[in-house]
């Protein structure tokens, strides 16, 4: 009887070695490896933007150059035209969070009476949840744990600007120069993987560009729809701000609709009479827009990728980098799922396919050979 034998080789002990090296060298260069996954992203997404440039026959430096400045320009005159509005209305918004949540309090307690609920410990729970303090202390640390998170790889809020300073820069460098990259990264691999893998670049840049463009084109939509919505069901004040930050949560998928609710919602209850349920009912036909429609159309259409993957990215991202992990880790899903596709389950249903078509070619010559036999 055989017995399987782990040898401990010079080779093996060096691999071990590093292996363990690259794994410290990473998690030291974490910060880089962040930058490089912004700027990829950037890059991805702005990718035909360049290209269609280009077709102008405009020079592809030019070209990048003239997009930034172009997407400078609108951020500025988006910031400029509502900017003003939106703080004012989130700012009046937060002076009236206290008597909002005095109203949801005497809701909840005049429901828990009529449900029976007397005793004091529920009364209390219900004043414990709508206080404004306990309220105000837990959504601090919150979020202040996810801007830790996020703000883990580096050192700081001045490090975190400056590394979104530094994504940008990189991505227009990748965008300027990207054939030279390309040819140069490939290069490093033997043959035939080289040609193999520059065949991907322009297929995964598609697919990790559309779910990024998909998704700010709908949480445009809906931010819009939003804000118009709820000045028709009587919740004007707060219009403009709500609207906002319905569309900044909706970036996030599969959770952020539903935090970009809350806001609205707690508004609209203690507003009472029927503005709640129209609120609510804005919410669910918007909700329900966007999923089987906007969704798959803007979003679905480019990257088409599992719900349960695009869940799982979401929420691995969000516990290693927080906020920002949850933008930024499902596009690189989407991309690692063309490489996968292309590279492994295409070619791994060709091979079965002509393995099939081989066997039964061969059964079928078999008889006739057989027969000349006899």
């Amino acid at each position: 009887m055989s017995e399987s034998r782990f040898t401990i080789s010079p080779l093996n002990i060096l691999l071990i070695v590093v292996t363990g090296l690259l794994l410290v060298l990473l998690w030291q260069l974490r910060s880089l490896l962040l930058v490089l996954m912004i700027s990829v992203v950037l890059a991805s997404t702005l990718a035909p933007i360049i290209r269609s440039a280009e077709n102008l026959r405009i020079p592809r430096w030019l070209a990048v150059i003239l997009v930034y400045l172009g997407l400078i320009a609108i951020l500025t005159g988006i910031g400029l035209l509502i900017g003003p509005t939106v703080v004012e209305q989130i700012q009046r918004l937060f002076r009236k969070l206290p008597g909002y949540l005095d109203v949801l309090a005497s809701l909840a307690e005049n429901l828990a009476l009529r449900f029976g609920i007397t005793e004091p410990q529920a009364i209390d729970l219900i004043n414990q949840i709508f206080d404004i303090q306990s309220l105000t202390t837990w959504t601090f640390r919150s979020s202040q744990l996810l801007l830790v998170r996020s703000l883990g790889v580096t050192r700081g809020i001045i490090d975190a600007v400056f590394t979104l300073l530094l994504s940008v820069l990189l991505s227009g460098y990748m965008l300027s120069g990207s054939k030279t990259l390309i040819k140069g990264l490939v290069s490093l691999f033997p043959k035939p993987w080289d040609d193999r893998l520059e065949a991907q670049v322009i297929p995964v840049s598609q697919k990790m560009g559309g779910y990024i463009q998909g998704r700010v084109l709908v949480s445009a939509i809906l931010g819009i729809a939003i804000s118009v919505g709820l000045k028709f069901v009587g919740i004007s004040e707060f219009a403009l701000g709500l609207g906002v930050i319905a569309a900044i949560t909706n970036l996030i998928p599969f959770f952020g609709p539903v935090l970009g609710a809350i806001p609205a919602l707690i508004v609209a209850i203690a507003q009472g009479g029927w503005v709640f349920l129209w609120v609510l009912l804005l919410f669910v036909v918007i909700q329900n827009v966007e999923t089987y429609v906007l969704d798959p159309l803007l979003v679905g259409s480019s990257v088409r990728v599992a719900p349960l993957y695009q869940l799982l990215a979401v929420l691995g991202g969000a516990i290693v980098l927080g906020i920002l992990g949850a933008l930024i880790v499902p596009p690189w899903v989407a991309g690692a799922s063309v490489l996968l596709e292309n590279l492994y389950l295409k070619p791994k249903l060709e091979a079965e396919k002509k393995a099939a078509e081989l066997e039964s070619v061969a059964v079928e010559e078999k008889p006739s050979t057989l027969s000349v036999k006899r």
